[in-house]
This record gives C-alpha cells, structure tokens and sequence, in this order.
C-alpha cells in the first residue's frame, strides 16, 4: 500500500507533487487574471466614459464607445485565461472558425443589433436626451449602447430596445425639430357667435408666455356636426413644454368655454 501511494500510476510522490502544483497555479493564475480583467474592463471603460464626457463628446458615442471597451476587454480577458490554462490558442481558433457558420447563425442577431447602433451614432435619427417613439415603444433615450437603446418613459419605467430593430425600423423623433405644435378641438353649441370665442381664445393663448408668437395662433372650424360646429386650435411651443401646455391651456379653455355655456352637451 505504502508503495502504491508513492508510485500511483507509475508516478512517484514528488513527480505528482509537481503536477499537482503546476496545474493548481494555472488555475490560481487564471483565476486571478479573471478577476482583474473583469475589474479592469468596468475600470477602463469609466475612465473612456469619463474622458469622453470632459471632451463634450456626444453622449450617444460616450454610452456606445465605453460599453464596446467593456465587452472588447472582457474577451481578451477570456482568452488570457484559458490561454493560461493551457488552452492552445491556435487549436482554439481553428475550433471558432470551423464554427463560425453556426455562430453567425446563432448570434446574427447580436450582430445586427451592433450594426444597428453603429447605424444610430452615424445617421443620428436621434441622440440621448430626444423623446422619440419606435418600435411600440416611447420614451426619452437615456443610453445608446453596444447592442441595445435604453429609454425612459413617462411612467418612469426602463424600456430596452434591441439596436438592429430600431435602426431598421421607422422612428417618430418628437424633440429633433425647435418647435412641435399643440391641437385642442372643442365641440361647440349651435348658433353662438364665432368672434366671441376667437377673443375667449386668444385671451387664454396670449396670457400663457411659453406658447410661441411665431407661427401665429390658428383658430378654425374643423367640422359642422348636427350639433354644432368643431372648432379647432393651433399654437407652436418648445418641444419640452407640449405635454405642460396641453393640460393647462386646455383646462384654462375648458373653465371659460363652460362658465361661458358654449359647449355641446353631448
């Protein structure tokens, strides 16, 4: 017995001593470049972020250009290690591009997706900070990264949008121009006097100074129903101010066109 735990294998104790040594420091060894590479990759990629940011790069880049350095370095981390492990590199490679049609297969998603945000930063249909609607989906970008669009909607909540589709697909940018247009429309009695509501209107319209001067108010009658006519009004404001002035302006239209009596009861 003492024998064969000596020379198990027909190795003797300090040749396996040996083995045993130098595989657990290979493993040690990548493990530990693991662990730092993995640190370095989020490391380096805050400092690119950072860098970029005190440059005044466009945010859209900084997100795409940090997150593509995070993922690069993660790779050469992986290869680092098994390469360490003993994994030959050379066997590894020629295994990866016998595969490589059914990797394409499988990650041709992942791929277009990629192709799709560098599309985004190119073209630029929009930048972080624009509220756009795309594919179902609405809110304000906060990130464009690697492989996918973050935005943010009204309720606050994440919405995650795969670049390939986004790029590909059709895109309501709502803050690309200087200035959107707000609509009211009001379903007015029979027989009331038309001047009398465009001065009620105007008075509203001219009190509230985020609503701009240029284009000019449009006030129209949008449709003659059996009960009366449909009036509709126009004004121009700043992309961010829209949603504000809608609710206010027409609460404020409300209040008068009720005290006033001018509404169809329907």
């Amino acid at each position: 017995m003492h024998i064969f735990s000596l020379a198990l294998f027909g190795l003797s104790y300090e040749q396996w001593y040996r083995i045993l040594f130098l595989i657990g420091k290979k493993i040690f060894l990548a493990l530990l470049i693991f662990i730092i590479g993995i640190w370095l990759s989020g490391f380096v990629s805050n400092m690119v972020k950072k860098l970029l940011q005190r440059s005044k790069t466009d945010p859209g880049i900084i997100s795409f250009t940090a997150s593509f350095v995070k993922i690069s370095i993660k790779i050469l981390v992986v290869i680092t290690a098994l390469a360490q492990l003993g994994v030959q590199m050379t066997s590894f490679i020629t295994l990866l591009g016998a595969a490589g049609l059914a990797i394409g297969m499988a990650f041709s998603g992942t791929l277009s997706n990629f192709a799709g945000g560098i599309m985004i930063l190119v073209l630029k249909p929009f930048k972080v900070g624009d509220t756009i609607k795309a594919q179902n989906e609405q809110g304000t970008v906060m990130e464009i990264q690697i492989f996918n669009t973050y935005l943010k909607s009204a309720e606050n909540k994440t919405i995650i949008v795969p670049n390939g589709p986004l790029a590909n697909g059709n895109i309501v940018n709502y803050t690309k121009q200087d200035n959107r247009r707000v609509d009211w429309t009001f379903q007015l009695k029979a027989g009331i006097n038309l001047n009398d509501i465009k001065l009620l209107i105007i008075e509203v319209i001219k009190s509230d100074e985020r609503i701009l001067q240029k284009p000019e108010l449009f006030i129209g009658i949008e449709e003659i129903t059996d009960g009366g006519p449909k009036i509709i009004i126009q004004v121009w404001v700043k992309p961010k101010e829209v949603q504000s002035v809608f609710y206010s302006v027409q609460e404020k239209l409300y209040e008068k066109f009720t005290n006033g009596n001018y509404l169809h009861a329907s």
